[in-house]
C-alpha cells in the first residue's frame, strides 16, 4: 500500500466535472477534501481521527479493545469543519492495539457503525478499523526493497493469478495453502518432483505476476476459514486494507499487513513485479457500503429519479468524475504503491471511471515509481450515466497517457467468441477472421496493410501506441483457454486441442503489445468447464501441479514464448510508426486459403540482433504451405516445438508446409 505520500494537505478546489445526471448535480456544492490526514493519524501528539461527511448533522468514534467482539469503551464527538467538510476529534494517547468505528448523524438518523473509507488495518471481517503502526509491519530489508524496472510496458509478461488456486491443490507441495505467503515458500515440488510456487514462476520466466483482488472483501467469513469458502473478490469492502482470508490470522490486524509485504518482497527477490487487480468502480454493497454510510449519496452514481445506475452490472457503480472520489482513486493507488511497494494496477471494468481520472491517477503513479504499469478492462457490464465520449473505453485509449487496455480484438478472433463456447476462431479452424487476428498482432495502431472495415469488433485503429493493448486469449472470466478449446473442437483429438493451444499463445507472445496469459494453462489447467467460477471450490479452481509432468512439452513451449520475446525486441516495438514501418504482411488470398497469416519483422526492428524475423500461422484443421524466399533461416519454431535460439535446424526457404494449428517461426542474423 502506499503510506504516507497521499496529495498535500488543503482544500481542493470544487467540482467543475460535468455532472451526468440530475440526482448528482446536488453534490456539486459540496466542499471537498484531499488532506493526507483523513480517516487516521497517530503522532506523538496523540491519535486524531477526521472524516469526510459535509451533509452529516452530527459525527462520533466509538473506540474498542477487540476488532470484533465487546462494546465501545468510549465514545468520542466530533467537531465540525465546514471549509473543508470534515469532521474531527481527538485523544492525547496513541490509540496502538486499539479499534474504531464512525457513526453519522444523516436526516436526524444514526446511520450503522462504518470503519470508514480509509481504514488501511482492520479487524476481523473488517467490521472495524485497526490501529497499528505500519513501520512495525516491514519485512527485514524492506526500505531497500523494488520491483523490476519498467522500460516499456510491451517489456511486461503479465501471469494472472489468483491466491487459492496457486496453491490450494494437495498437489502443489506448499504448506501455506491459499494464503499471501505460499508464494514464499522455495523448493516446493509436484508429485514428480517438478517446480511449483514462486520457483515455476521463476523458471517460466514471466516478469509480472497480475493478483487478483487482495483488498478486503466482502464474500468470505473469516471467523470460518474451516469453510474454505472461495470467491475472486470483485466485492470490494475496505479498499485500503488486505484481505484477511489470505493471511494465517485474520483477527490479528497485522499478520495481513506483514504477510502481503513479505509476499512482495519474496516475488520482488524473484525478480517479479507484483499487480494490484483493483475494483474501484463499485461497492459490494449499496447503501450499507462504508461510502454510503459515511457520505450518503455522494461516491456512487445515480439516474435522475435517485436509483443506483449500475454499470458494473453488481448493483452500484462509482463516480469517479466526482472530485472526492477521484482523488480517493488516485490516493488509494498511490498508497498501495507506496506502502506495499506495487508495481502496477489492472483496473476491473475501467471504463465506468472518467479518462480524466484514469490520466490523473497514471501521472500520480509515475511520481511514486516511474515503473508502474497501468491497464484495464476498456468496457462497462452495463449503461451508465457517464457519457461516452468521457468513459475509459477500449475506443478512447488515444486520450490517456501511460494507460493500456485489454485487445478483445484478438482475444475472440484467435479462440472464438466468449459467449459461445462452441464458437471456433482462427485458431480453430473458422475462416474469416483473418483482418481481426492482424488488428491485434499491431496492436490496433494504424498499419498500411490492415483493413479495419473487416474487424469483428473494432472498425478503427484505436491505439495511438503498442503500449496502450494488453494482448490475450483468456483471463480468470468465462472459459480459460483449456476448457475453451475442449468444448470448440470435441471431437477431435487432445494432440490437436494441444496444438491449438501452442498456436494461440504464440499468436499473443509474438504480437506487439503486452503479452497476458492465465495462470496454469501452461500446464494445461482446465475449470472443469465452468466459465464463471467466481465462488466455485477449490476442487474447480485449483491447479493440479501433477499436469506439469503430464504435459511437460506444453510447459516447455510457453517457457520458450517467454524466453524468446524477452530475447527479442522486435516484437516489443515501441511506436505505432516502427510497427507500420517493420512489419509486413505477405499477401494470402483468402478467397481461395483461410486461416493462414504469414508476415515479416524486418530491418532489425527495434534493435533486435535478427535481421528479419518470419511468422506464420496455420490455424486451419489441414496442413497449408507458404512461400518463404531463399536464404539461410534459423528455426525457432516449427511443428508445435519451439528454441529460443533457434537450435532446431536451419531451412533454406521456399515452399514450407505447416501442419494443421501450428506456428513456424524463422530468422535471418
Amino acid at each position: 500500500m502506499i503510506a504516507a505520500t497521499m496529495l498535500s494537505c488543503g482544500l481542493a478546489a470544487e467540482v467543475s466535472a460535468q455532472t451526468n445526471s440530475k440526482f448528482d448535480s446536488q453534490f456539486m456544492s459540496w466542499p471537498v477534501y484531499n488532506g493526507g490526514d483523513l480517516e487516521l493519524t497517530v503522532d506523538n501528539t496523540g491519535t486524531h481521527f477526521r472524516l469526510w461527511s459535509p451533509k452529516a448533522k452530527e459525527a462520533r468514534v466509538k473506540l474498542y479493545d477487540n476488532g470484533h467482539t465487546g462494546e465501545a469503551y468510549k465514545t468520542l464527538p466530533m467537531k465540525f469543519d465546514a471549509t473543508t467538510g470534515t469532521w474531527s476529534a481527538s485523544v492525547p494517547e496513541k490509540l496502538y492495539g486499539k479499534f474504531y468505528t464512525f457513526q453519522i448523524n444523516s436526516d436526524g438518523k444514526w446511520l450503522k457503525e462504518t470503519p470508514g473509507v480509509w481504514a488501511k488495518a482492520v479487524g476481523v471481517n473488517g467490521d472495524r478499523a485497526a490501529i497499528i503502526d505500519l513501520d512495525t509491519t516491514d519485512p527485514e530489508g524492506w526500505a531497500a526493497d523494488k520491483g523490476p524496472e519498467v522500460k516499456s510496458f510491451n517489456d511486461v509478461i503479465v501471469y494472472e493469478m489468483h491466491h487459492r488456486d496457486m496453491s490450494m491443490h494437495p498437489s502443489s507441495g506448499i504448506a501455506n495453502k491459499g494464503k499471501f505467503l505460499a508464494l514464499t515458500e522455495e523448493g516446493t515440488l509436484s508429485p514428480q518432483g517438478l517446480k511449483t510456487g514462486i520457483d515455476h514462476l521463476k523458471e517460466l520466466g514471466v516478469t509480472h505476476v497480475h493478483i487478483l483482488p487482495s483488498y478486503d472483501y466482502n464474500s468470505v467469513d473469516e471467523l470460518n476459514l474451516q469453510n474454505n469458502t472461495y470467491n475472486w473478490g470483485y466485492d470490494p469492502l475496505n479498499y485500503n486494507a488486505p484481505e484477511g482470508s489470505y493471511s494465517t490470522n485474520p483477527s490479528d490486524p497485522k499478520a495481513r499487513v506483514r504477510e502481503m509485504k513479505e509476499m512482495i518482497k519474496a516475488l520482488h527477490d524473484a525478480g517479479i513485479g507484483v499487480i494490484m487487480d483493483v475494483v474501484y468502480n463499485h461497492t459490494a454493497q449499496n447503501d450499507d457500503s462504508n461510502f454510503e454510510l459515511t457520505a450518503p449519496g455522494y461516491y456512487h452514481r445515480h439516474w435522475d429519479d435517485g436509483r443506483y445506475s449500475d454499470a458494473s452490472g453488481c448493483g452500484n457503480e462509482t463516480a469517479s468524475d466526482l472530485q472526492q472520489m477521484r482523488d480517493y482513486i488516485i490516493n488509494s493507488t498511490k498508497y498501495w504503491a507506496d506502502e506495499y511497494h506495487i508495481d502496477g494496477f489492472r483496473f476491473d471494468l475501467m471504463a465506468i471511471h472518467d479518462t480524466e481520472t484514469m490520466n490523473q491517477v497514471a501521472a500520480e503513479l509515475k511520481k511514486v515509481n516511474p515503473s508502474i504499469f497501468v491497464y484495464g478492462e476498456g468496457w462497462t457490464a452495463g449503461d451508465s450515466p457517464l457519457q461516452p465520449e468521457r468513459r475509459a473505453l477500449k475506443e478512447n485509449v488515444s486520450k490517456m497517457q501511460g494507460i493500456a487496455v485489454f485487445s478483445d480484438d484478438l482475444r475472440d478472433a484467435v479462440k472464438g467468441h466468449y459467449t459461445d463456447a462452441a464458437d471456433r476462431g482462427f485458431a480453430t479452424g473458422k475462416p474469416g477472421l483473418e483482418e481481426t487476428v492482424k488488428i491485434g498482432i499491431v496492436a490496433a495502431t494504424d498499419h498500411p496493410q490492415v483493413d479495419y472495415k473487416k474487424g469483428n469488433n473494432s472498425k478503427f485503429p484505436y491505439a495511438k501506441s503498442p503500449e496502450m493493448i494488453v494482448n490475450y486469449v483468456s483471463c480468470h472470466d468465462d472459459l480459460c483457454l483449456t476448457d475453451k478449446l475442449r468444448k470448440s473442437m470435441a471431437g477431435e483429438p487432445e494432440e490437436n486441442v494441444l496444438s491449438a493451444a501452442k498456436l494461440a499463445q504464440t499468436i499473443v507472445f509474438t504480437s506487439q503489445g503486452t503479452p497476458f496469459m492465465f495462470a496454469g494453462e501452461e500446464v494445461f489447467r482446465d475449470k472443469k468447464g465452468v466459465h464463471n467460477s467466481y465462488n466455485s471450490p477449490d476442487s474447480i479452481n485449483a491447479i493440479d501441479w501433477s499436469n506439469k509432468a503430464k504435459y511437460k512439452d506444453l510447459f516447455d513451449y510457453y517457457k520458450g514464448l517467454v524466453a524468446i520475446r524477452k530475447a527479442h525486441p522486435a516484437f516489443r516495438m515501441t511506436t505505432a510508426a516502427d510497427i507500420a514501418k517493420n512489419l509486413k504482411f505477405d499477401k494470402i488470398d483468402t478467397k481461395k486459403t483461410h486461416n493462414l497469416i504469414s508476415y515479416s519483422l524486418l530491418n532489425h526492428a527495434n534493435g533486435d540482433k535478427w535481421a528479419e524475423i518470419k511468422v506464420v500461422f496455420n490455424g486451419s484443421d489441414k496442413a497449408q504451405s507458404v512461400d518463404i524466399k531463399k536464404g539461410d533461416w534459423l528455426i525457432v519454431a516449427q511443428d508445435g516445438k519451439i528454441s529460443p535460439t533457434g537450435a532446431l535446424g536451419r531451412s533454406q526457404g521456399g515452399k514450407t508446409t505447416l501442419p494443421p494449428y501450428s506456428a513456424l517461426i524463422l530468422a535471418r542474423e
